[in-house]
């Protein structure tokens, strides 16, 4: 009845160029790629993501792995690659485009050329690997997500059809922060703004969860963000009783890490 599926694509490295960068809100930058390598992209899940690869020591484009039979591959001599994990906000196949929402917190190297991305700029994308296909017909859904997650959050709530019942929070630093997103579903949305708290340390999205009365029937539940933050919203569900096969609680970076395995996180409490 509530059938969740997984599909696979091969891994393709990608070298494509920035078309447009667009602030969307004070610190998230809305970065347009496209090229010839875009062909063949798919994607078909609102939390599937990509791993961008940026230049480094001023060189023009990223060095970027072959795929091979025991993984990646890169040049011999190459620098140490620079990448990091990316939400697909939008693709669309008929303008030969893909959109990347990218947060600039003043630190990092994602944030640094998120801060400056102008067209004509090479950045490579790999993936995505696959995607966790789950299905429209569940009672209702619980949503949240930090920043980092929004564009994912942003991508459910344009995908679900309407009379889904959602119950949505997003995180964010203000009200400067928030964001108009489509929706056909009947969507109860809810922006919390952590108000000078650092990102990850406010648990304004653990309070919402906590204090919200999970609805009947069955309920599919997906929230991301700071792994940290959500290892007791994790615990929360589990003593509430929700079944674990239809939770999504995806850790999507953590304090002081680089590079989060979102796998590894899901399976630590």
């Amino acid at each position: 009845m509530h059938d969740i599926s997984v599909v696979r694509y091969d891994l393709k490295p990608r070298l494509l160029e920035v078309r447009r960068a667009e602030w969307i809100t004070p610190s998230t930058v809305r970065v347009t790629l496209a090229g010839d390598d875009l062909a063949g992209f798919q994607e078909r899940a609102p939390q599937d993501h990509v791993k961008l690869f940026f230049p480094v020591d001023g060189a023009g484009a990223p060095v970027m792995p072959a795929v091979g039979p025991d993984g990646w591959e890169f040049p011999p001599g190459a620098p140490d690659p620079v990448f990091r994990d990316y939400t697909v906000r939008s693709h669309r196949p008929g303008a030969g485009e893909l959109d990347i929402d990218m947060v600039v917190h003043g630190h990092g190297p994602a944030s640094a050329w998120a801060a400056q991305a102008a067209p004509g700029q090479r950045i490579g994308v790999l993936g995505p690997r696959g995607s966790v296909v789950v299905p429209f017909n569940f009672d209702w859904y619980l949503l949240g997500a930090d920043e980092t997650a929004l564009p994912a959050l942003a991508r459910w709530l344009e995908a679900l059809p309407a009379g889904a019942r959602v119950i949505a929070f997003a995180e964010v630093a203000d009200a400067r922060e928030e964001q108009h997103i489509e929706t056909a579903a009947d969507v109860t949305l809810t922006w919390l703004h952590r108000d000078g708290a650092a990102p990850g340390a406010s648990g304004v999205l653990e309070r919402a969860v906590r204090e919200l009365e999970l609805p009947p029937g069955d309920g599919f539940v997906w929230i991301a963000g700071e792994a940290g933050a959500l290892k007791p919203i994790r615990r929360h569900l589990r003593e509430a009783g929700h079944p674990k096969e239809w939770t999504d609680i995806d850790g999507y970076w953590k304090r002081g890490t680089a590079n989060l395995d979102h796998h590894r996180d899901q399976d630590e409490d």
